[in-house]
């Protein structure tokens, strides 16, 4: 398959980018941002998408970029390839469950040229980075000519390939708030083969405090129409004292309500199935991590 035509714009900086998709928007025009071009690519051969325009960002160092907050996590530029998040030691001493998740990207080549901006603004329901931003509560901070707003991850992500950034923005950076002193976290996927898209995934962020479950966050995809938080099994672990007993109710809880997709993957009962499996892991990870780290 071949896209169909378009025209192709190199940018040399945000302001240029914006300004094109600015003027792309008044004259009615499709235009698209292209980062690693992982996704997007791949959409226009098979003719999902038809832009009339592409605007190309990849060598905007100026979005490339990891660093340390003052007031601590960290700020992630929207150029930021996935293999750098994988194999940063900044980002794996604030945020080990990242590198955990990053492996499961697709495969070696797909996260060298892919980008967390690219796959945040895609907003694939079975993609880790979603996913990810809900678990760590990001904040996803975006542009346009008329200024910068910032959108909290938990309304970033409306429905399939479906963000809540107008046709004229375009994601910057990416803000990671620090995890709190005895916060543990833990991820676990399952495709089919090493590479696949989830059939389901879990990600869990506890934080201990005298053998209580001080904080809870659960994420899941692959299970809905976009990243969800499991408010339910969240519900039932804060505020609590930890046993496998605690464990067993918030996984009921969690998993109850999904409404998975049935597909030619797998049925919606598979994928619920799958769910509980990965939480009940998820969260026992989280848990031993939590209890283990520094206070």
């Amino acid at each position: 398959m071949k896209p169909s035509a378009f025209r192709y714009e190199r940018v040399e900086n945000v302001a240029h980018a914006l300004e094109r998709l600015d003027h792309a928007q008044a004259q009615g025009l499709d235009a698209r941002i292209m980062a690693g071009g992982q996704s997007l690519i791949p959409m226009m051969n098979f003719r999902v998408v038809k832009p009339d325009l592409i605007i190309d960002i990849s060598r905007l160092l100026e979005l490339d970029f990891i660093r340390p907050c003052p007031a601590g996590g960290l700020l992630v530029g929207a150029l930021s390839r996935h293999i750098v998040m994988e194999q940063s030691a900044l980002v794996a001493s604030h945020f080990p469950v990242i590198p955990e998740t990053i492996q499961h990207v697709a495969h070696l080549a797909i996260r060298n040229m892919g980008t967390i901006g690219g796959s945040l603004a895609h907003a694939d329901p079975a993609a880790e980075w979603p996913m990810l931003a809900r678990l760590l509560d990001a904040t996803l901070v975006v542009a346009s000519v008329r200024g910068e707003r910032r959108i909290a991850a938990d309304d970033f992500f409306v429905a399939i390939l479906t963000t809540a950034l107008a046709r004229d923005e375009m994601l910057l950076h990416v803000e990671l708030p620090a995890l709190p002193p005895g916060s543990g976290s833990a991820f676990e996927e399952f495709a089919r083969r090493p590479g696949d898209y989830a059939l389901a995934a879990v990600g869990a962020r506890l934080t201990a405090q005298n053998g209580k479950v001080k904080q809870a966050r659960v994420a899941l995809m692959g299970v809905g129409d976009t990243p969800l938080r499991s408010a339910p099994a969240e519900a039932v672990l804060v505020d609590q004292d930890w046993s496998e007993d605690l464990l067993a109710r918030a996984v009921r809880a969690g998993c109850a309500a999904l409404t998975p997709r049935h597909d030619l993957n797998a049925s919606a009962d598979y994928r619920r199935h799958l769910a509980e499996v990965l939480m009940e892991q998820t969260l026992r990870t989280a848990w031993r991590r939590a209890t283990q780290a520094p206070l």
